[in-house]
């Protein structure tokens, strides 16, 4: 693989990473919620599954996928029963922002890494993602090396984008402010989240 073809996939996977979306309001969630730790625990979990999604790309996601149509609908329909279980947790504030800074207890670490990697395992996002863009790749990848690193680039940047996400909102001057609209904060994630939940289905 050369330098350049590995720059192009470099600043595929950034701008992937980068996108708003689910992803960030569930990192937002627990970085919030249970602080910095939590957050970053999150973030890598989440980036465990785009790792995933990569590893199966090279094992011939993109082909099956391609030839299951139903295949792709449950993995579509999955997502958004995830996205809107998500949000209607926090519309109701149950685990939500609010609730949890209200109490003083915020959800475990392993809570915070099941919801990372779930809502990168079931996004269809991703899966489209992979599909249109990522598996173009592939055929360059034809050593180990190589495909470790076809594996490697998008894991990395994703786990290191949203570790960064994390570590600002965790600061205490960011944090006291968002504190102060942990309600608001749940009513508008929550709406996003159900929001996304029903664009998936209606693309779907």
């Amino acid at each position: 693989m050369t330098l350049s073809i590995w720059l192009s996939l470099l600043m595929i996977c950034m701008l992937g990473a980068m996108s708003p979306g689910p992803s960030l309001a569930v990192v937002a969630k627990h970085s919030l919620a249970g602080g910095r730790l939590h957050g970053i625990v999150t973030s890598w979990a989440h980036a465990f599954g785009v790792g995933v999604y990569a590893f199966l790309t090279l094992l011939g996601l993109a082909v099956v996928l391609k030839q299951s149509p139903t295949l792709f609908q449950i993995i579509t329909y999955s997502g958004a029963a995830y996205l809107a279980y998500l949000g209607i947790n926090a519309l109701r504030s149950k685990g939500g922002v609010a609730a949890k800074l209200a109490a003083g207890e915020p959800a475990s670490m392993a809570a915070a890494a099941r919801d990372g990697l779930m809502i990168s395992m079931l996004n269809p996002k991703l899966a489209l993602f992979f599909l249109a863009l990522f598996s173009q790749f592939v055929a360059v990848g034809s050593g180990i090396s190589e495909r470790a690193i076809i594996v490697a680039t998008p894991l990395l940047v994703d786990g290191l984008w949203y570790t960064l996400i994390a570590l600002v909102l965790s600061r205490p001057a960011v944090l006291e402010t968002l504190k102060t609209r942990a309600q608001l904060i749940d009513r508008l994630s929550g709406v996003v989240l159900i929001m996304l939940a029903l664009r998936v289905v209606w693309q779907g």
